[in-house]
């Protein structure tokens, strides 16, 4: 588009340079007398030299400001036609002028007048003759302020194009930060809904492959083979309600949400979410840690939940800080039953300075190996969801055996209970 512009643009200029080396021939020749210098070849010369250089003042205004500057004073003092020649200062000038900087063309003004006064000067004295023509003082300063009229004009004009260009850059910024904005918040939600899908489906799954591996191993014992399956028919109805809790975001997202060439703002988060998937009402939280630690031991590990459980205190949390605490104690549970082979583990709540810090222990005897720990989802989302809320996790052997994953999560100067319903909604 922009060369198609361009060279539009060159063609008209060749255009209007014939056009005007027409007529101001064909004017001059028309008001020619006697006593003037024969038009041909000076006169015809300097005329097509001063229209024909518009053609380049796309390209070129400096050149044809100054080609036309020092023709013009040249082509009257020489007593050539009184025509029209004139003229093309102002066209060459306002070129200039918005197009370049302000020096060019003041600077064109300032030897145009100092010419016509140079030839007044000369003439005064007799050392030049020919035809009046515009060397007076009061002929002279009207021409300069006619010059100086159409420079301001082009600054303006020049500075109006310097705004609006400008403020299209700003526009075309604007909207390439929304684009990028609009990916950094689709990149930071597909994070949240894997990582919410890892932790229900690991967790989950986990006590479920454990269980169904009971219930094998106590295929004899049907009392017990019994109490492994009602514990995988509990932890599979766990596992769909948090599932149908994190597709009903999305779902209503979908849903409602507005298209892409719209609107780049996200849609309001759906009635009884507080406004992301990890963060829905029913979603998981600090006050379910006791329902947790129930389904982790039903699945054969010795949990103890310990520290500040008060209801009312966990209950106060802010949501998100909940949500992410209670996901972190459920990976390294997850964790505890899939990697650690320890028989027994300890989870411990509690507040200290202005914080929640969660610690769950295991006596596990199962191999550690950092760089498994880093290459793998779970230490990893821990650290992101405690960083999302301001906090830190740390994952390393315990000082007595066993493992330990340590969280501070930060939490604000006044903490606002947060109403949220007694228990789950039902399936």
């Amino acid at each position: 588009m922009t060369v198609t512009r361009w060279a539009r643009g060159r063609t008209a200029d060749l255009l209007v340079a014939a056009a005007t080396t027409v007529v101001f021939l064909g004017w001059s020749a028309a008001v020619a007398r006697p006593q003037d210098r024969p038009l041909w070849p000076g006169g015809a010369v300097l005329i097509v030299l001063m229209c024909g250089i518009w053609a380049l003042r796309r390209r070129h205004p400096v050149l044809v400001v100054a080609v036309v500057t020092l023709a013009v004073p040249l082509y009257y003092p020489m007593g050539y036609p009184d025509g029209p020649v004139a003229l093309v200062l102002l066209p060459a000038l306002f070129n200039a002028a918005t197009r370049c900087r302000l020096a060019v063309p003041l600077g064109a003004v300032i030897v145009v007048n100092c010419g016509f006064v140079v030839v007044g000067v000369l003439r005064s004295q007799g050392r030049l003759d020919g035809r009046e023509a515009v060397v007076n003082g009061e002929a002279v300063g009207a021409l300069g302020v006619v010059l100086l009229v159409t420079v301001g004009m082009g600054q303006y004009v020049r500075a109006r194009r310097a705004e609006l260009a400008a403020a299209e850059r700003r526009a075309v910024e604007a909207e390439r930060d929304r684009e990028a904005e609009a990916r950094r918040r689709a990149t930071e939600e597909r994070l949240r809904i894997a990582r919410e899908l890892h932790d229900v489906l690991a967790h989950q799954i986990s006590l479920i492959h454990v269980q169904a591996g009971a219930a094998l191993h106590r295929r004899d014992d049907a009392d017990q083979a019994y109490a492994s399956l009602e514990a995988i028919k509990q932890a599979s109805k766990d596992t769909l309600r948090e599932l149908r809790a994190v597709l009903g975001v999305l779902r209503h997202v979908d849903d409602t949400g507005p298209s892409p060439a719209s609107s780049t703002t996200p849609p309001a988060p759906p009635a009884g979410t507080v406004g992301t998937v990890g963060t829905a009402v029913g979603a998981p939280s600090l006050e379910l840690a006791g329902q947790l630690v129930a389904r982790t031991r039903a699945a054969g590990l010795a949990v103890r939940l310990t520290g500040d459980t008060d209801p009312e205190f966990l209950g106060s949390l802010p949501a998100p800080v909940s949500a992410a605490g209670y996901r972190i104690v459920q990976e390294a549970l997850t964790n505890v039953v899939r990697h650690a082979h320890a028989s027994s583990a300890t989870v411990r709540i509690t507040r200290a300075d202005g914080a929640v810090v969660l610690q769950v222990d295991d006596d596990g005897a199962g191999p550690c190996d950092p760089a498994a720990l880093e290459r793998g989802n779970g230490l990893r989302g821990m650290r992101e969801r405690a960083a999302a809320v301001g906090g830190r996790v740390s994952a390393e052997p315990g000082p007595s055996g066993g493992f330990r994953v340590h969280a501070r999560l930060p939490l604000p100067h006044a903490p606002q209970p947060t109403t949220r319903p007694a228990t789950r909604p039902a399936t």
